[in-house]
C-alpha cells in the first residue's frame, strides 16, 4: 500500500490551523522542528487522508490542508483504517502510529469554522521512529504493525 503527502503544515501556536510549509524537519521522539505541537509523548506528529478534507469541501465547507490542525496531508490510503502500532515510511523519516482519533475541544478554531471536526473520528497520531526531512510529493509506504 503506497500514498503520497499533499502538504506538511505546522503553527507556531496551538489551538490554531496550521499553514502548509515546503519541508519540515521530523526529530525523533519529539515531532516536526517548529511546530506548536511537538514534544515527547505519544502525538507527536498528526496526519489526516487528503479525501477526509475532500469531503468537508463537498459538505460546502472552505477548508485546505492545515485547516484541522494536521501537521501531514496525505492521499492513497485510507490511515484512519491502519491499526495502532503500523509503521508508515515517508521519504527517509519512520512513523509510527499511536493513536487514531482525539477528544476535540469544542472550543478549537476547526469547530467553530465548520460546526464540525473530523480529528475525533479521522485523525491519526504518531510518534517519530526515524527523524529526517518530510516534503510535499514524497511517497508514504504502509509497514506492518509493530507487536
Amino acid at each position: 500500500m503506497a500514498g503520497k503527502v499533499e502538504a506538511v503544515c505546522i503553527s507556531e501556536r496551538k489551538g490554531e490551523p496550521k499553514h502548509q510549509v515546503d519541508e519540515a524537519l521530523l526529530m525523533p521522539d519529539y515531532g516536526i522542528k517548529g511546530d506548536a505541537h511537538a514534544g515527547p509523548g505519544k502525538r507527536q506528529v498528526s496526519l489526516l487522508g487528503v479525501e477526509d478534507i475532500k469531503a468537508m469541501k463537498e459538505k460546502g465547507f472552505s477548508v485546505g490542508p492545515g485547516d484541522f490542525a494536521e501537521n501531514i496531508s496525505i492521499s492513497g490510503i485510507d490511515i484512519a483504517r491502519l491499526p495502532v502500532g503500523t509503521r508508515l515510511s515517508i521519504g527517509e523519516t519512520e512513523l509510527e502510529i499511536t493513536q487514531i482519533g482525539k477528544e476535540c475541544h469544542s472550543g478549537c478554531s476547526v469547530f467553530k469554522k465548520t460546526g464540525e471536526c473530523i480529528m475525533p473520528r479521522r485523525g491519526v497520531f504518531a510518534r517519530v521512529v526515524r527523524g529526517g526531512v518530510v516534503r510535499k510529493g514524497a511517497l508514504v509506504s504502509v509497514q506492518t504493525a509493530q507487536r
